[in-house]
């Protein structure tokens, strides 16, 4: 199992087991909140029998007393109004901020909307209950408790903020992660590139003396020996280049691509047919020897993915309107699944026993970072081939016409 697919398992089993936490903190509190509303009916019910008992007895002191203590343990808002529901008598444990209609001097206002605000939310939660007091019909309606109602909303803010945490959390990570691996790549690359300077001086140093020793300055096998030593150079430069601003100068991007498609097609399969297409004459800011990177890792991966017979076609389209290239890269090759045209760009992903799973990576890095372009998979078919497009800017600015 390749890096990316451990990555990718990882994250589903934290995704479940975040998921199972909430949903068994949400299923808890639910049922403590049940719990607490059936308390708060008892003690709505023994309010109601309180507050009719304590209106029916008033020489009884020790009595009184003692239903004056259960009535006034209650904490649920409630409204009495007569036997038909809508016609408010009196109230208690109400807002007292917009209930105050005695001191015009106070901060608190009086709002007679409030009240029957208040009542339809009464009789959306709860059924009332009736009640004989000092003789008279009517009808207690009452509402959850402020405690109560924030219970009721405690586990979605709870799963919210534990969320947000993570949310930054897993950002924070994940950019010293990248800051950590880019230094490390950083490092490597500029380390291989400082190894590959001597013994490339050296094949040079040794064409020069084979040419001297044997008159083969005509030689076409020491003409491809330094076309290698050439690239040799040109890989040495890349990795130089890691970590660093690369210098971005304009190209004719047909051009740029013609010359390394020549030299790539001589050292893969004869049965492999690469054709360039489109705009001959279209331009963009490149850096050659990275841009040259990119095409390389494209073309490889297209010519493996062909396993015997096939063709590779470099297409070159100008956006006008935005004033953008298009480079798509189609091979006649096995294809990729739907599922994992954004997993190819990961480091370490590969289908290929031997790969390093780097290629598509660092072009992206490339393409995002070095070019302010793009890179993506742009159309591929199980057993008919796969298009890569790259979106660059143009360099050629085109101003409107006017008639």
């Amino acid at each position: 199992m390749n890096p990316y697919e451990k990555k990718r398992r990882w994250k589903l089993f934290l995704l479940v087991f975040a998921m199972v936490i909430g949903t068994a903190s949400v299923f808890y509190t639910d049922f403590f909140v049940k719990k607490m509303e059936r308390e708060e009916k008892i003690q709505f019910e023994l309010w109601v029998k309180g507050t009719e008992k304590s209106s029916q007895i008033f020489d009884d002191l020790l009595y009184a007393e003692v239903l004056n203590m259960i009535v006034s343990s209650s904490t649920v808002p409630v409204i009495l109004t007569d036997t038909t529901g809508t016609r408010i008598q009196t109230y208690l444990r109400l807002d007292s901020t917009k209930t105050n209609y005695m001191d015009a001097t106070a901060k608190a206002t009086y709002d007679p909307g409030y009240f029957q605000r208040e009542l339809r939310k009464m009789k959306e939660q709860h059924d009332p209950l009736p009640i004989n007091y000092m003789g008279t019909e009517m009808l207690v309606f009452y509402k959850d408790s402020f405690i109560l109602t924030q219970l009721r909303y405690f586990p979605y803010i709870q799963l919210g903020v534990i969320g947000l945490f993570l949310m930054t959390a897993y950002v924070a990570f994940s950019s010293a992660r990248k800051l950590e691996q880019d230094q490390v790549w950083v490092g490597m690359a500029k380390e291989t590139a400082h190894q590959l300077g001597t013994p490339i001086s050296s094949l040079m140093a040794w064409v020069e003396l084979i040419k001297s020793r044997f008159n083969a300055e005509d030689d076409p096998l020491i003409a491809e020996m330094e076309n290698d030593i050439k690239r040799l150079e040109v890989v040495t430069d890349r990795f130089s280049k890691i970590g660093s601003k690369p210098v971005l100068e304009d190209h004719v991007v047909f051009l740029v691509i013609s010359n390394f498609i020549d030299y790539f097609k001589l050292r893969t399969s004869d049965k492999i047919i690469f054709n360039i297409t489109g705009d001959e004459q279209v331009r963009a800011l490149l850096n050659v020897p990275l841009f040259d990177w990119v095409i390389e890792n494209l073309l490889k991966n297209a010519a493996n993915a062909i396993s015997n017979e096939g063709s590779i076609t470099v297409n070159i389209i100008e956006n006008l309107a935005k004033e953008e290239v298009f480079i798509d890269v189609t091979d006649t090759g096995k294809g990729i699944q739907r599922s994992k045209f954004d997993a190819v760009f990961q480091p370490g992903y590969t289908t290929r026993k031997r790969g390093w799973g780097l290629g598509l990576s660092l072009t992206r890095r490339i393409i995002e970072n070095y070019h302010s372009g793009e890179i993506f998979v742009k159309d591929s078919e199980i057993g008919r081939g796969t298009t890569f497009r790259i979106i660059l800017k143009s360099s050629i600015t085109y101003e409107p016409t006017t008639t």
